[in-house]
């Protein structure tokens, strides 16, 4: 974990599943209770996720809320991204870039569903 001016950076990688999902979570409560500003969380090594890990970035979200931050998700993978807007949960979470939805339209907050991550400048 690192602070970054005025937000916490963290990276995942490997796999958020059933079986890492509580180590995450008290990591990614830990990085969300002691930081402050924004909580950018980097899953560009990130293997391999299940509905619990899916479950853990969810309630950082909404641990992030009531403590007045945002989790941002950065370098999100493709079908990660995909799920996100299959699920909706594009429109609740904070992703950088841009993802076209089901029909190819691009919604704004999320990165290509193809392709490369989109590359942001740090918040």
């Amino acid at each position: 974990m690192r602070i970054i001016g005025d937000h916490t950076a963290l990276a995942l990688e490997g796999h958020l599943d059933v079986r890492s999902a509580a180590d995450a979570r008290v990591l990614l409560h830990q990085a969300v209770d002691g930081g402050q500003g924004d909580l950018v969380l980097d899953l560009g090594r990130l293997e391999s996720w299940d509905a619990t890990g899916l479950g853990v970035i969810m309630g950082t979200h909404r641990r992030a809320g009531r403590l007045g931050r945002r989790l941002v998700l950065r370098a999100v993978p493709a079908q990660l991204q995909r799920l996100l807007v299959a699920t909706r949960l594009h429109r609740i979470l904070a992703v950088e870039g841009t993802v076209p939805d089901v029909r190819g339209a691009t919604l704004p907050g999320l990165g290509p569903v193809t392709g490369q991550p989109v590359a942001a400048p740090l918040l």
